[in-house]
């Protein structure tokens, strides 16, 4: 009986901190981003450059964060600093927080990776066709170091 209830509470402490660490999505998106489908248009005659979209399917322009493991946040982009954004690509620097899941996820701690992003592929949004989205995303590691297993330079379709 004694097994069940430690992994419950091994479960619900992970939520807990998977709750904390990942920021709700009204705090990385946009008001716009977050509106219905007719903000949405009007954002996009607001913004002819494409957007990215997020996890929670707000899309947005030069965020300062983003989900990469949507299914349990172990991985997300953060300081994002833009340094370019038009109709064709993206460019920011900022850090990769990754999960270390040592010895497992909910136990382990998040490590800071310099990264340079870019976003690029912009097709037709399929919820939104009349605005643009960047379909691919790919990270360089421009520091010493970076997790466990990557290359030094990893894609991401969107």
């Amino acid at each position: 009986m004694r097994g069940p209830v430690v992994w419950t509470a091994i479960t619900l402490w992970a939520g807990a901190l998977l709750a904390a660490t990942v920021p709700p999505a009204a705090a990385t998106a946009p008001a716009a981003a977050t509106a219905s489908a007719t903000a949405s248009s009007s954002t996009a005659a607001r913004h002819s450059r494409p957007v990215l979209v997020d996890c929670f399917g707000n899309p947005d322009v030069h965020p300062s964060a983003f989900i990469l493991a949507c299914g349990d946040g172990n991985s997300r982009l953060a300081k994002m600093r833009w340094s370019q954004w038009d109709p064709m690509s993206a460019t920011a620097t900022g850090v990769n927080l990754v999960n270390d899941c040592k010895p497992f996820c909910a136990a382990g701690r998040f490590h800071a990776y310099a990264v340079t992003v870019r976003l690029d592929r912009p097709k037709p949004w399929k919820k939104h066709p009349q605005l643009q989205q960047f379909t691919r995303m790919t990270l360089t590691y421009t520091g010493n170091s970076r997790p466990e297993g990557f290359p030094r330079v990893v894609t991401y379709p969107l």
